[in-house]
């Protein structure tokens, strides 16, 4: 467990030194929200009914944006190589490093959301919904988007394949972020059961990412 919260500090610091990814996601979320009226109209009923769902879709497109820093840094250094055959086992670190990236650039975008809601018209029972739902959601997308992560940092011009991969793993998440989000605010449909499925899906990421991702690691640093 020491080891683990020792790991967890270094990519903290690593992922905020590193290309402001805390930031670049908060600042693109912003552009997103802010763009969204715009788009819309003045009509603001319907923004607020859409709300929810510009908020999932920004933060969704927020955490894709920096899931190429997750081992970026490491390789580019030559350090990955020197995390792989380490004594930690490498779905250890994997996990440390992708929880420190949600911290670093998921949490954040939680964060945020209570005042990028107002922006939406929406009330403040709703956007405190919509962060509970993206505060259950987001490890989610960090954990099954580190595999994608994994698979591109080897490759040449990799944020492609990144975006290809990555998509429709996230696609569930989505759906039923914006579920629970809606029928915590609107109903009639009940908060828990689609809520309970976006749990499962952030512990199925936590369980099956590491592994997934060092696997990966292990087959492109042969």
């Amino acid at each position: 467990m020491r080891a683990l919260s020792a790991l967890i500090r270094r990519d903290v610091r690593i992922a905020l030194r590193v290309g402001g990814g805390a930031l670049i996601g908060v600042l693109f979320f912003l552009t997103v929200v802010v763009l969204m009226p715009f788009a819309i109209g003045p009509d603001l009923a319907l923004l607020a009914r859409l709300g929810p769902a510009i908020l999932w879709l920004g933060a969704l497109l927020a955490s894709l944006l920096t899931l190429d820093r997750l081992f970026t840094a490491d390789h580019d250094d030559g350090s990955l190589d020197l995390i792989a055959m380490s004594r930690t086992p490498l779905e250890l670190s994997c996990a440390a490093k992708a929880l420190a990236h949600w911290l670093a650039a998921g949490l954040p975008l939680v964060l945020a959301t209570p005042v990028l809601g107002l922006l939406l018209n929406l009330d403040v029972s709703a956007t405190a919904a919509v962060a509970l739902t993206l505060l259950a959601g987001t490890p989610a997308l960090t954990f099954t988007g580190m595999i994608g992560a994994a698979l591109a940092v080897t490759l040449h011009r990799g944020g492609l394949l990144l975006a290809v991969l990555v998509l429709p793993l996230s696609i569930p998440v989505l759906i039923f972020g914006v579920a629970a989000s809606e029928a915590a605010i609107t109903g009639p449909l009940s908060f828990g059961a689609p809520f309970s499925i976006l749990c499962a899906l952030s512990l199925f990421g936590l369980v099956i990412g590491p592994f997934a991702a060092a696997a990966s690691l292990r087959h492109g640093l042969d």
